[in-house]
């Protein structure tokens, strides 16, 4: 009879605590949070505008803030709004713990690899990466995912929890100038020194060129077509990964175009057939 009691008296104390006024106090404190989270996106959004150099700071404070505001927002208000005693709290963590470890484990999984990620900074918002068969821009990394933008425009989310365990490589780590290599194959008779000459002028005069940091080559022979040919590997330094497309494109255009002013041979597919 004391434990039906008892259990009855919990209950009425659960059913008490949230009364109407509790839940609209919540749903307006939810309401609150989210508006404060758009008005800092919208703040940083502005400031980036206004300071390009520094986006990616900008983009990394601002998601640090937004994974503070939703955790502590969200636990503050609980609390503070329905007041609920110590083991009420000990009951729900205890509860939520469970739940975590059974019912919700990949997301589990994926919230725990997100504040991994906040620490341990494999990779930042802005940098440009590559995860498998997908590359892109990083936008934002998220308590349960990370969302990379291709460069076909494509916004691609992924777990948090693939980052732990798959393999990931970063161009610019968290650098506003990343390296871009673009390959040149040349014929086996070709003048190389003055092609590779050329295309150094090409590079250092492209707008797109960050020249703080070195231009270098990489001359290698290789199959093409079933025919041996010269690959000549440029890597040079693009000003802003935004721009790394262009950079690239810039770079073929105008280097193509000044190999064959300079009659530098290139290598000829033949048309019969084996």
């Amino acid at each position: 009879m004391n434990d039906t009691s008892g259990l009855v008296d919990g209950l009425l104390s659960v059913a008490g605590i949230f009364n109407f006024y509790a839940i609209f106090l919540l749903f307006s404190g939810g309401v609150a949070l989210w508006a404060l989270a758009k008005t800092l996106n919208n703040v940083s959004n502005r400031l980036m505008e206004k300071i390009p150099a520094r986006r990616f700071f900008i983009l990394q404070i601002s998601t640090l803030l937004s994974f503070a505001l939703y955790i502590f927002g969200t636990v503050g208000l609980l609390i503070g709004v329905l007041q609920p005693p110590k083991e009420l709290i000990f009951a729900a963590a205890g509860s939520v713990a469970v739940a975590l470890g059974f019912a919700l484990k990949d997301i589990a999984a994926s919230l725990v690899a997100g504040i991994l990620l906040l620490f341990d900074r494999p990779f930042r918002v802005g940098d440009r990466v590559n995860f498998g068969d997908t590359y892109g821009e990083i936008v934002s990394i998220g308590l349960r995912t990370v969302r990379l933008v291709t460069l076909d425009d494509n916004l691609v989310t992924i777990p948090n929890s693939r980052f732990i365990t798959d393999v990931v490589s970063s161009g610019n780590a968290g650098e506003l100038d990343m390296m871009v290599v673009t390959d040149f194959h040349l014929a086996l008779d070709a003048d190389i020194p003055r092609a590779r000459k050329l295309l150094e002028e090409v590079v250092v005069t492209s707008r797109y060129a960050y020249l703080k940091k070195p231009v270098s080559f990489v001359v290698e022979e290789l199959e093409v077509a079933h025919m041996l040919a010269i690959r000549l590997r440029v890597k040079a330094y693009v000003l802003d990964v935004r721009y790394e497309k262009a950079f690239q494109s810039d770079i073929v255009l105008r280097g193509t175009q000044l190999l064959n002013e300079h009659k530098i041979a290139r290598p000829k597919i033949s048309s019969e057939r084996t």
